[in-house]
């Protein structure tokens, strides 16, 4: 069995939406009523985790969220993140275990940013894959998260087309 199937069957992890394989695994009890706050309608969690892996030649689609999101390094090969902030140029990390390449064990989305993921093309084996948490603060929900649209990130970014095409 691939170590990928392997890590998707011991975690019970099921297909998200973005793309890769996931399991919430943390959901705080309590939570903050943000009805007449920031973009949030209604209440969220604190904060909230999940198990997240994608395959190699998969991606994470580029997506936002309103919340910030913590990244946190865990198997497999190294992943790149891509951030589009709403104001400010564009960057990426790569999570993984080699810090003398620049790899960090774990990042930080800022809330309302595009971002995905993906392996970097020139590294990846075949059946490989990347296995990360993610945090979230205030909690995860479905009704903060949006894919992004091509043509305006292109218009706005035609120096990141490729990386762009790649994650829509």
């Amino acid at each position: 069995m691939p170590a990928a199937d392997f890590w998707i069957e011991r975690l019970g992890l099921e297909a998200h939406p973005e793309g890769g394989f996931y399991r919430e695994t943390y959901r705080s009890g309590p939570s903050y009523d943000f009805s007449d706050a920031g973009p949030f309608r209604g209440p969220r969690n604190y904060a909230t985790a999940i198990h997240y892996l994608l395959k190699t030649g998969e991606r994470s689609r580029l997506h936002r969220i309103h919340s910030d999101e913590l990244w946190f390094f865990h198997a497999g090969e190294p992943l790149d993140v891509h951030v589009f902030p709403p104001d400010g140029p564009p960057s990426s990390f790569t999570l993984g275990c080699s810090p003398d390449r620049g790899e960090l064990l774990q990042a930080a989305v800022a809330a309302e940013s595009w971002f995905g993921a993906c392996h970097p093309l020139q590294r990846a084996p075949e059946e490989g894959y990347s296995l990360v948490s993610c945090v979230v603060a205030p909690g995860f929900d479905f009704r903060d998260f949006s894919f992004a649209a091509k043509e305006p990130l292109l218009e706005k970014y035609p120096e990141f087309s490729a990386i762009i095409d790649r994650l829509c």
